[in-house]
């Protein structure tokens, strides 16, 4: 059994995914990943109609790609291939430069997954798998509910068979367009987008294991050759190009370049946040060892591979691998084994797709969209955390109104914010005497509220940096300006304090100084070998004397003269 401590090893090896495996386990994985295959095929079909890209591509990204995290990567379970959230990102701006499907469209979407490839590289080689933490959970489940509802308005076009005139990104324009011209909606399109939406949506409910989508896929696809659903007005894909997918180097101009820079830097954000996230839960779960930079360098190999093979951008999908779980793989053996079947599709089958209703697609796409919609998670943030649902409203609307290039930089924006806002003012105590008992007690720092006759115990819950420590500096003042009596001694518990910059240095030290002439002494307690260090180098430990700096605060406390209640003896 392994642990799940991170590992951060610069060693290079091959197939962790897959070492060690028995031949009982490689069977029961390949026949697991048959079955992942006919679940996950009607989605990454789906994904490339979020991405813009021609059907087949989406089964590109389950070949290559796939293969090449089974190499490179270490995840057990990650299953690496197309992603809801990075096709919007991709097509968001993407179908601003070209049209969709085109061939200099295509070009642009193998530019952007050299690109992130080449990003992920880099994290890999400087190790940056840590990077994965500075995307909040909150504000990830309100991005992806921003993607959620922006591709489902995407898809009402398709599903209703009308064409909009507004590209992916004008979310607003594209609702309110089908709203305005919904009696023009093509009633056969209408009717079957109905059928195979409900349907979807009903299995998913009472039949969750049965692959609903492969066989709405496979029904429309046989009802429209036999019944020619193109000529009662229900649109098909058309003739879709068979075989393994061509190689090239996805040729761009020096503009649309530095145009897809931004894009692939959004994706790149979403792939270590996603892709770190999904493969820590489920090495947890099976109690195995997580190495986020060989992750890191697996989803560089497949996304070079997706750009050579004229697909577009992959991720570590949440989705598909808990669908990889719910099918029983347990190892990259069964995603070589889901690649197998695609090549068997794309080999002898592809030939059928062009018979596929767009309005199938986007009812399948549609149903993806609507689980992106957390609604048990937005209601257990709201319950728990009202100001953290907010930041995961704001990061929602950001994506449906301004585009979710933008959004993702948004949600980084406030998961960063929500620490830093944290660390500017954090929660402060003083020690006081419960009215009932005596014994100390913390409450919330107030001005006039005292530890015991002639002292004040004071604790900050932050490290102290340039942006707190005037903060630090006032509320110290006003508790020692309202204190009652004849304050003698400020006991300052340093026990959250676990740093110390220039900044906050200087502004302790003239605090210092200013209440040593208010005849105050300052006593620091629960000092660590981190904080004394900083104390030390930036010379506090002179300015407050070295016999005012203690481990512990029983120290401190029996410094000033106070016998503290027992309770507090220990610390």
């Amino acid at each position: 059994m392994h642990n799940s401590k991170e590992k951060s090893s610069a060693s290079l090896s091959l197939l962790k995914g897959i070492l060690p495996i028995g031949r009982a386990s490689a069977w029961r994985d390949v026949f697991s990943g048959i079955s992942l295959a006919s679940m996950d095929i009607p989605q990454v079909l789906g994904y490339a109609r979020i991405a813009g890209m021609p059907a087949v591509t989406g089964l590109y990204t389950v070949f290559l790609p796939l293969v090449a995290f089974a190499f490179f990567g270490a995840s057990r379970h990650l299953v690496v291939a197309a992603d809801s959230a990075t096709a919007t990102i991709f097509a968001s701006r993407a179908s601003t430069i070209a049209p969709m499907g085109s061939v200099e469209y295509v070009a642009l979407a193998g530019m952007v997954a050299l690109l992130t490839a080449a990003l992920l590289l880099v994290a890999r080689i400087f190790r940056l798998g840590f990077l994965a933490d500075f995307l909040s959970r909150t504000v990830l489940v309100g991005f992806l509910t921003g993607v959620g509802i922006q591709v489902s308005i995407a898809m009402l076009g398709d599903m209703f068979g009308m064409t909009v005139p507004y590209p992916s990104s004008r979310s607003l324009a594209q609702l309110v367009y089908v709203i305005g011209h919904v009696v023009h909606a093509q009633l056969p399109t209408l009717a079957l987008t109905v059928l195979v939406v409900g349907a979807i949506l009903v299995g998913k409910r009472f039949l969750p294991r049965v692959p609903i989508p492969l066989f709405a896929v496979i029904g429309s696809i046989a009802a429209s050759k036999t019944y020619d659903f193109a000529g009662h007005g229900i649109t098909i894909l058309g003739p879709i190009s068979g075989g393994l997918p061509p190689f090239a180097f996805p040729a761009v101009t020096w503009q649309q370049f530095l145009d897809l820079v931004p894009v692939a830097a959004s994706c790149f954000v979403m792939i270590i946040a996603q892709s770190a996230a999904a493969a820590r839960v489920f090495a947890q779960q099976y109690h195995e060892e997580v190495d986020t930079n060989a992750d890191i360098l697996g989803l560089a190999a497949a996304n070079a591979a997706a750009a050579f093979s004229g697909t577009f951008v992959v991720n570590g999908s949440p989705t598909q691998t808990a669908m990889a779980e719910r099918a029983g793989t347990r190892s990259q053996i069964g995603q070589l084994a889901f690649a197998g079947v695609v090549v068997v599709v794309l080999l002898f089958l592809s030939s059928y797709l062009q018979y596929l209703p767009h309005c199938v697609l986007a009812g399948i796409v549609f149903t993806i969209a609507v689980g992106l919609v957390n609604v048990p998670s937005l209601a257990a943030i709201r319950a728990e955390s009202p100001g953290e649902f907010t930041l995961a409203l704001i990061t929602a609307a950001a994506v449906v109104m301004v585009g979710v290039e933008h959004g993702i930089l948004l949600a980084v924006a406030l998961s960063l914010l929500r620490h830093v806002r944290h660390s500017y003012r954090p929660h402060t105590m003083v020690m006081e005497p419960s009215p009932a008992s005596g014994r100390w007690q913390p409450v919330p720092a107030k001005p006039g509220i005292m530890t015991a006759p002639g002292l004040i115990v004071y604790r900050f819950g932050s490290d102290l940096f340039f942006a707190n420590d005037h903060v630090f500096t006032a509320e110290v003042i006003e508790l020692v300006d309202a204190a009652s009596g004849d304050l003698h001694s400020l006991v300052i518990d340093a026990g959250a304090i676990t740093a110390l910059d220039y900044s906050a240095a200087l502004t302790l030290s003239d605090l210092i100084a200013d209440l040593q002439e208010r005849k105050v002494a300052v006593i620091f307690g629960r000092v660590n070998p981190y904080l004394r260090a900083d104390m030390d180098r930036h010379r506090i430990t002179q300015v407050v004397g070295e016999s005012n700096v203690f481990d512990t605060l029983h120290e401190a406390l029996a410094h000033a003269g106070i016998s503290p209640p027992h309770e507090v003896n220990a610390l």
